[in-house]
């Protein structure tokens, strides 16, 4: 589940307590064919050790291919600015963020947190 280029985020290993069932709906709209999902997150993260375990058994249960799946693996300096792999080219400035893209356009973004997990957040924002 991810890019060589980018290295590989442990938070993405999927939660095996995850219920897929309960989220038949995000599981459905998230297998969508041709969807690219850009993960940015660091393991030393709290927001993204709580968030990002769900969102890999999502996208697991989802069956996307793990070559449509791209970790980018983010480090905090000492004033608080992110660096890593697309930092800048994607404006990121909180994590998790995860950009899901289709013929190379972005078409939805969830950035760090809302009342809802990762997967539904998402789904939600492809559906509309």
């Amino acid at each position: 589940m991810a890019d060589a280029e980018s290295g590989t985020l442990e938070t993405m290993r999927p939660n095996p307590a995850w219920d897929a069932d309960s989220y038949a709906d995000a599981v459905e709209t998230l297998s969508e064919e041709g969807l690219v999902f850009r993960i940015w997150g660091g393991d030393w993260c709290k927001d993204c050790r709580n968030q990002l375990p769900d969102f890999g058994a999502a996208l697991r249960a989802a069956e996307v291919p793990e070559d449509r799946i791209h970790h980018h693996p983010v480090e905090k300096e000492e004033d608080g600015s992110k660096t890593g792999p697309l930092v800048e080219e994607y404006d990121i400035e909180l994590i998790p963020t995860v950009v899901v893209e289709r013929d190379g356009e972005e078409v939805a973004r969830f950035v760090e947190e809302a009342r809802v997990s990762i997967a539904v957040y998402l789904a939600d924002e492809l559906r509309s």
